[in-house]
């Protein structure tokens, strides 16, 4: 079932995104060649706490970690620690923040210095591909919409979709109903409607669409060991429009 929320909870689910988009930057800033995925995810959980907030990935399902910080072909769920970065490379960053019982979350994929030319198009890529996935978040459209936006810009551009992993409804739970793939074809499953809140993240990668699952049964890179770029916004549908609950205009790269 997907669970509409109230004008009043968008808005403290906004207050949240407000403190997901701020650690992001704040990542954004701290990320340089020689810094640890460790010490990037302490700062990140000093900061969700100076603000009120509680990182919703700490010890959800028994993860150890505020963050998800997943460096170059990782595609998702990396657990900071002693990976040390190292210039050229891709960091994804994923946040997500529960204040007042609501949750709000985000990705966003920063480079380490200069990056190539292509892996810096794989980025901007994705990150378009969220762009026009959330374009799509609007009152009447069908939810796969939003799903076949994702799959058009990525692999117009040549990059696979990730297809074992997918985006999802979000409120007072992390994940909600409905499950939303990044591939498909359009004007199928449920019509959006006022008041339904949205995870959206596009995944995609350089090489081939397969993925595998570490040890620490949480990490997931390419099967191919190909770059991977990662980009997450909390939406709301509106009467108005899409309403992204995790951006604040700060450029983040």
């Amino acid at each position: 079932m997907i669970i509409r929320k109230s004008p009043a909870e968008i808005e403290l689910m906004a207050a949240a995104g407000e403190i997901v988009a701020a650690t992001l930057a704040l990542l954004g800033e701290s990320i340089r060649p020689g810094a640890t995925t460790g010490e990037l995810d302490a700062v990140a959980e000093e900061f969700i706490l100076s603000r009120g907030g509680e990182p919703t990935f700490k010890g959800y399902r028994g993860y150890p970690a505020a963050t998800c910080l997943s460096p170059n072909e990782m595609v998702v769920h990396g657990i900071p620690g002693d990976y040390m970065l190292e210039e050229g490379d891709i960091l994804s960053a994923d946040v997500g923040v529960t204040l007042e019982g609501f949750v709000a979350d985000s990705a966003y994929t920063f480079a380490v210095g200069d990056i190539p030319d292509d892996t810096d198009r794989l980025l901007e890529t994705c990150k378009a591909a969220l762009d026009a996935a959330v374009e799509q978040c609007r009152e009447g459209n069908r939810l796969s919409d939003v799903s076949h936006a994702v799959q058009e810009v990525a692999e117009s551009a040549g990059f696979s979709v990730v297809r074992e992993l997918s985006g999802h409804g979000i409120g007072r739970s992390m994940h909600e109903d409905p499950q939303i793939l990044n591939f498909g074809e359009p004007g199928r499953g449920p019509v959006l409607g006022e008041g339904m809140t949205l995870a959206i993240e596009p995944m995609i990668t350089m090489g081939g669409p397969e993925i595998v699952v570490h040890d620490d049964r949480w990490s997931i890179s390419t099967a191919d060991s190909s770059l991977a770029a990662h980009f997450e916004h909390t939406v709301a549908v509106t009467a108005e429009g899409p309403k992204v609950l995790t951006a604040t205009g700060v450029l983040l790269r």
